[in-house]
């Protein structure tokens, strides 16, 4: 089979290398390309996944290609992981929110919106190229906002774009682990949410929901990187646990104020850090990526922990979405099923949503197909937040394909974690400022 990775020059994409080339990969991949826009990062990261290669008895052949339709020929599958912008961009998303009192994160709120007016356009181009290439292709999206990105991807090439992200998965991991089921278990469970905003509310075990004794035990809980960050005592209120990236929205001021009483935003960090690998690799390129790959993982959502708080090891080596990227390849290319969450079309399941809305839920794949599971229907307090946040993110998808400067500040507006019509207008007007490519897109 022949595998596709859009922004082939990424950091990230050695990680997904070594899944692919593992003796544990779950499908066997005979051709990878690396497509990327910059001949240069393709070069390094070539370097590395070249360092690599003897290490494993099933690497792929590798080619690297800056020609789109030439690298997508004959594509069987599609990974898209690119970020329009570089990590600079992520810098100015990050703090041209924080300058106007708003939380600044990569892919949510403002900063995430503004993320989003950067790559549509872009990656409804590359789904339209797809779409006349490899109309048989699987793409699989984790081209962040996620979400968002998929939801518009979907508008070009339905059911065939499948969007990715391992931290759901990564909840439920944990919270098996803390309950103590083997790995024999019927385990059944019930997701719901958005892309970085959704919560785990049942997780059955051999027939009984183990999610209400695990929500008991301080000692189970402990296990959970989730329940650590929000506390034990939310999680037990809400009857939930929710994915990590809810901390942006439970504890908004306090996620805020850390931001910005830190020496560098997220975004910063990256940005200097991988900055610095690419213009000097050093002689042994794959050994400098290791070691940029262990701080990156082990400094991932500092802000949410005290400063003196490191990441367990088993929330830092969970497989991540390179695992989620292959494990879909394998139920859709072998027809074994496999059960996960994914970004996938609403249909009926939160009626409350538009049907052609992407919804993050569990699903059972296999050779014809994705297959949402049924779902319980959300509470209030749940639907309020869930709402308020998709109607932004299809006002943001609305934006960039009409090119409507007003709707654009509509979606600023519409996003729970902006506060004010005003400041919605000062953040667009800022964004536009910084980045001509946003500008030129909204009349």
């Amino acid at each position: 089979m022949k595998l596709v990775i859009i922004g082939g020059g990424g950091f990230r994409i050695p990680g997904v290398y070594e899944a692919i080339a593992g003796d544990d990969a779950p499908v066997r991949i005979d051709d990878l390309v690396l497509y990327d826009v910059s001949a240069e990062r393709l070069e390094t990261i070539r370097r590395v996944v070249d360092a690599l290669a003897p290490r494993f008895a099933h690497a792929p052949r590798v080619t690297a290609s800056t020609d789109l339709r030439e690298a997508l020929a004959g594509a069987d599958f599609v990974f898209s992981a690119v970020r329009i912008g570089g990590s600079a961009g992520r810098v100015t998303d990050e703090r041209v929110a924080l300058g106007l009192g708003v939380l600044g994160q990569e892919t949510i709120g403002p900063g995430g919106l503004a993320y989003a007016l950067r790559t549509l356009p872009f990656m409804t181009d590359l789904a339209r190229t797809i779409r006349d290439v490899a109309p048989d292709a699987w793409v699989i999206n984790f081209t962040n906002p996620a979400g968002i990105v998929t939801e518009a991807m979907r508008a070009v090439l339905g059911d065939r774009v499948v969007g990715i992200c391992d931290t759901p998965i990564g909840l439920i991991r944990r919270a098996l682990q803390a309950v103590g089921a083997g790995a024999e278990a019927e385990v059944s469970f019930d997701y719901v949410g958005l892309n970085h905003l959704g919560w785990l509310r049942g997780l059955v075990v051999d027939g009984r929901d183990a999610l209400p004794g695990l929500l008991a035990s301080d000692a189970a809980l402990e296990g959970i990187e989730e329940a650590r960050l929000m506390g034990f005592d939310w999680v037990r209120a809400i009857g939930a646990l929710p994915n990590e990236y809810l901390f942006y929205y439970y504890f908004a001021r306090e996620a805020r104020e850390r931001i910005r009483s830190a020496d560098e935003t997220r975004g910063e960090f990256l940005d200097r850090q991988q900055s610095a690998f690419f213009q000097e690799p050093g002689a042994d390129p794959l050994a400098s990526w290791l070691r940029v790959r262990h701080e990156r993982e082990a400094s991932y959502m500092a802000e949410s922990r005290e400063s003196d708080e490191e990441r367990h090891a088993a929330d830092v080596d969970g497989g991540g979405y390179q695992r989620v990227a292959l494990d879909l390849m394998a139920a859709l290319s072998t027809g074994r099923p496999a059960t996960m969450i994914l970004n996938v079309r609403n249909g009926a399941l939160v009626p409350q949503l538009p049907e052609d809305a992407v919804v993050e839920v569990g699903c059972r794949v296999d050779a014809d197909g994705v297959h949402p599971l049924p779902i319980a229907p959300l509470s209030s307090e749940m639907l309020g937040l869930i709402a308020p946040v998709k109607a932004a993110e299809r006002l943001v998808i609305a934006a960039a394909r009409e090119g409507s400067r007003s709707l654009a500040w509509r979606a600023f507006a519409a996003h729970p974690l902006v506060d004010s019509v005003a400041i919605a207008e000062q953040l667009l007007a800022r964004y536009t400022a910084k980045f001509p490519e946003i500008d030129r897109l909204l009349s």
